[in-house]
């Protein structure tokens, strides 16, 4: 007798991914919406200054357990894989709250850099913006294949969503570091 995950019951599937969908462009959406008009959020008084240092430790704590993901798949230590890459999730997911508590309460921090550096900032933050935003989708569906057992489309969709969340990841806390002697 096979025993199969509540996510792949007959019937679920189209509903999900439709969810998934939502999701992937309803997330990167509520955080444009959250960085252009944070003062519509704002909370007096919010305490939220320490938020950068946890983001930054967060993205950190994902870049280490995607690698060690990826290792573990490599040799074949399918158990190990799948804690690390559910521990990065759920850390992709506490660093979207936090990053989402931050923005809705503090306006964003001018980069104070010039000449060179300013442009190697500006190049490493757009890029990593940008592929955060589909970054979204593409963990969801690598998470959804897994979870309903479609190994070949989870391996196809990993071996994009891998390079791409681990850059968003290493690029945040390059982001964080450069920015962080301008924060106020």
């Amino acid at each position: 007798m096979t025993t199969t995950s509540p996510v792949a019951k007959p019937g679920n599937n189209a509903r999900i991914k439709t969810i998934m969908i939502i999701l992937g462009v309803a997330i990167p959406v509520v955080v444009a919406i959250l960085h252009f008009f944070s003062k519509s959020f704002h909370i007096a008084g919010a305490q939220v200054k320490f938020l950068p240092t946890v983001n930054a430790v967060l993205n950190s704590l994902t870049a280490v357990c995607l690698v060690l993901g990826y290792y573990f798949i490599r040799q074949k230590q399918v158990l190990k894989h799948r804690a690390m890459m559910g521990t990065a999730f759920l850390l992709g997911a506490l660093f979207l709250v936090s990053y989402v508590v931050y923005h809705s309460q503090v306006e964003s921090t001018k980069f104070g850099g010039q000449g060179l550096i300013r442009t190697v900032y500006y190049f490493i933050l757009i890029s990593h913006i940008l592929l955060a935003a589909v970054t979204v989708g593409l963990v969801l569906f690598t998470l959804y294949y897994a979870l309903t057992e479609q190994f070949a489309k989870h391996r196809g969709i990993a071996r994009w969503t891998f390079p791409i969340w681990l850059y968003v990841s290493v690029t945040g806390v390059i982001v964080y570091f450069m920015i962080s002697p301008y924060y106020t």
